[in-house]
């Protein structure tokens, strides 16, 4: 039994073949051998496994690009654009560290009771087949990249360097993970800030850099719960014991805490009154992210958070309430 050409010498020699997902060309070699061979199909004939390798869900993180824009008020056709090309970059290669990462954690991903079903750990994608999506969305993510100009690639590369020395070294040591975490996230911000030329805000920076450190703790969190639940005492492959849960919980709770102070603090300066109509409107973004963060907070630590925070919002209807309520406060201070 076999499922590659490397195994056709025995083939040769046996006195029956069978083989497993071959493609046609090579079940037509294999049949000249034994016209009796069984042919064998484990995987479904479908990209289904394939564009779930990528992570689709996740390029709603890289909805960030279009901050900059967003919050600057720069609605016309080229920022959009370039920010669409932005969204774009961002997503494949991102998709190409998802890829990589999930060859890399394949042990462990085997060993966890849900990611044990992402397509290269349970076999739905060949292993083999990484290789050339890895080089695949790479080499196109970095041509739209090269579209946008070479400051935005160097952005693109500052990014890919800094998520493939996470998946390999920086997710292992604690509290350095978080801060990558959050960077990584704040890097959208600045890349989408790159790609369309608009100045970068340093309220906007400061207030992503708590937010998404909240974030990031919060999933370490989640992690450390899901693990004590299943009575592990040390998170796998991570640098976090269960003993490390109370710490990583005030983190995420002090640190989303201090990015609705930032808000708060930016909706009273001098900048927001030349940009909204009614600068005290956007004070109750300030309530809405208050209860959000206290929620998510509460619901990790009783165990419901299986997912990425910013997945979770996107499917959790009171997250997306509190989403429609922050734009309708957004809205509201620039036309009232």
């Amino acid at each position: 039994m076999g499922d590659a050409a490397a195994d056709l010498p025995v083939w040769r020699v046996a006195g029956r073949a069978i083989t497993v997902n071959l493609p046609r060309a090579l079940r037509a070699r294999v049949e000249a051998i034994d016209p009796e061979a069984e042919h064998l199909e484990t995987t479904p004939g479908s990209m289904k496994p394939y564009v779930k390798a990528l992570r689709p869900h996740q390029w709603l993180k890289n909805i960030l690009v279009f901050l900059p824009m967003l919050t600057a008020h720069q609605f016309q056709m080229p920022a959009l654009v370039q920010s669409l090309g932005a969204f774009v970059a961002f997503s494949l290669i991102a998709s190409s560290v998802y890829v990589a990462n999930d060859l890399l954690d394949l042990r462990a991903d085997r060993a966890h009771p849900r990611k044990c079903r992402r397509p290269f750990a349970s076999g739905d994608v060949p292993i083999a087949h990484g290789g050339g999506m890895l080089a695949a969305l790479i080499g196109v993510g970095a041509l739209v990249s090269a579209l946008l100009g070479w400051p935005f690639v160097a952005a693109m590369v500052a990014y890919f360097i800094i998520t493939t020395a996470y998946s390999l070294v920086l997710k292992r040591r604690a509290v350095i993970d978080i801060c990558t975490l959050a960077g990584l996230y704040t890097m959208r911000i600045v890349a989408g800030a790159v790609a369309t030329g608009i100045p970068l805000s340093a309220w906007l920076l400061a207030f992503s850099a708590f937010f998404f450190f909240s974030l990031a703790a919060i999933k370490r969190q989640a992690e450390l719960i899901d693990g004590a639940a299943r009575g592990e005492l040390q998170s796998v492959g991570r640098g976090y014991c269960v003993d490390d849960l109370p710490i990583v919980a005030m983190m995420a709770t002090a640190s989303g805490y201090v990015s609705i102070l930032v808000m708060a603090l930016y909706v009273s300066s001098p900048k927001v009154a030349e940009l909204y109509a009614q600068p005290i409107i956007l004070g109750g973004i300030c309530c809405v992210l208050f209860y959000w963060i206290s929620r998510i907070v509460l619901l990790t630590h009783r165990g419901h958070m299986h997912d990425d925070p910013v997945v979770f919002a996107a499917r959790d209807r009171i997250s997306q309430i509190c989403a429609v309520a922050v734009l309708a406060f957004a809205v509201g201070g620039m036309m009232l």
